[in-house]
């Protein structure tokens, strides 16, 4: 049974795309089968993969129309990677999914059926906390949260820790916390190093050993729609997903 992360941050540009693309990516050239579920309207990691014109179902059919899950599922350029796609369309999915019974436990029902097929499923999650966020984190093992090195991004930390608790307690009694990443690292300024040394403080056993530092080729790799080890595999971006991904394995 394959484990399922969602990497959710309700705060946008963390890296929790960059995140969620190249962890699976890692993970499928070791050797592993992983299902990318993008249920984002950005459809950020959907173009990330490379993937623009996408020719049948999309995440939006599955959770809005009732398509099977596998119908939306197509390969990808990376052998042992497969992805659920997203467009535009997905936005409307905030006003019909309240009309929908059961909207919370929508897609954990799709995926369910689906975990015996591959080892890692990674659900990107929207930048918010939303109808479609709460889908992923139902629907999850477990939540890896991107935290860039900035003070704002503290203040929003405590609020989706609370989500996670409420989401764990009224849906998902399963549902663990994998670990707090903390991304767009500068080693040249004071404010990065004591963003990390407050998050560890503070959550010494979640907090991911791999820190992902700011990196102008990780920035690159998605407008040629390309993950990173496929776009500059001997960058410090690509050397440090590449321990993450060692390190999701080491904690399992």
């Amino acid at each position: 049974m394959g484990k399922t992360y969602a990497i959710a941050n309700q705060k946008g540009g963390v890296g929790k795309t960059t995140t969620c693309v190249n962890t699976a990516v890692c993970l499928a050239e070791a050797g592993a089968t992983v299902l990318l579920v993008d249920i984002d309207p950005q459809c950020n990691a959907t173009h990330g993969i490379g993937i623009h014109d996408v020719p049948g179902p999309t995440i939006y059919d599955v959770l809005v129309n009732g398509a099977r899950i596998e119908s939306a599922i197509i390969g990808t350029q990376i052998p042992h990677l497969f992805l659920v796609p997203s467009t535009p369309h997905l936005a409307g999915a905030e006003v019909e999914l309240p009309e929908l019974s059961d909207r919370e436990f929508i897609l954990s029902g799709k995926l369910r059926s689906m975990a015996a097929d591959f080892d890692y499923l990674f659900i990107d999650c929207p930048p918010s906390l939303s109808l479609l966020t709460l889908n992923g984190l139902v629907a999850a093992d477990k939540v890896i949260i991107p935290i860039q090195c900035e003070y704002f991004a503290l203040e929003g930390l405590g609020q989706l820790l609370s989500t996670v608790e409420a989401v764990r307690g009224n849906l998902n009694p399963s549902l663990q916390i994998a670990g707090l990443l903390m991304t767009m690292y500068d080693a040249r300024t004071n404010l990065s190093t004591q963003v990390v040394e407050q998050v560890r403080s503070h959550f010494p056993e979640l907090t991911y050993k791999t820190i992902i530092p700011r990196n102008v080729r990780l920035s690159e790799a998605p407008s040629h729609g390309m993950p990173i080890s496929r776009y500059d595999p001997t960058c410090a971006g690509s050397d440090a997903y590449f321990d993450l991904a060692s390190e999701v394995v080491e904690r399992e």
